[in-house]
């Protein structure tokens, strides 16, 4: 049985997050969307919310992994305390239901996709697109981000299909021969 990752990208007024499966060995994202908090006034209510609808994603999408981002940095102090706490809410909901929740560096996410951590967000959308099927709706960059998260943990886990396309792997030759076949745009002369 292939895994079924959820990945989420927690926040105080949006959390984002994606389902990501592997089908006849083509990854694809079987959810991608946000958990929208800006309208609920109260931090900790936002935080049952979080908490809530996480649970009730992992019920409805039975995933046997879970990933989760790990917020690093922030200009605002209050802003870093409220984003730990978004962190914190939907770490407590896989853990009550009885899944691991590992946690990713946003640096990691992004060197995993693109093979650059200081990627920014357009770059790691681009490649998402090049290696998962994807809806066909339109994703915020919050859903995105989740999508990233649950690629980086299955890279991470050894579980890429071999007919998936996928960025380099230090130290192999024909990998990297494939990422400049699939990218010629990326490539400087």
């Amino acid at each position: 049985m292939p895994d079924i990752i959820l990945g989420i990208d927690p926040g105080s007024r949006n959390t984002g997050y994606a389902v990501l499966t592997e089908e006849n060995g083509s990854l694809i994202a079987l959810r991608c969307d946000v958990i929208k908090l800006a309208h609920i006034k109260e931090h900790s209510d936002r935080l049952k919310h979080i908490y809530d609808a996480v649970l009730n994603i992992i019920q409805s999408v039975k995933p046997n992994k879970c990933a989760v981002e790990t917020p690093i940095y922030g200009v605002d102090p209050q802003a870093m305390l409220k984003l730990g706490r978004a962190q914190a809410a939907a770490i407590l909901a896989i853990k009550q239901s009885g899944l691991e929740a590992i946690e990713y560096f946003p640096k990691v996410v992004k060197k995993s996709i693109t093979g650059n951590g200081n990627a920014n967000k357009e770059q790691v959308a681009f490649m998402l697109k090049k290696m998962i099927r994807l809806p066909e709706e339109k994703l915020s960059n919050d859903a995105t981000d989740a999508l990233a998260v649950a690629w980086c943990h299955m890279m991470n886990s050894g579980k890429i299909p071999t007919g998936s396309k996928k960025t380099h792997q230090n130290n192999k030759k024909s990998d990297w021969a494939s990422f400049i076949e699939e990218n010629p745009d990326r490539v400087r002369g």
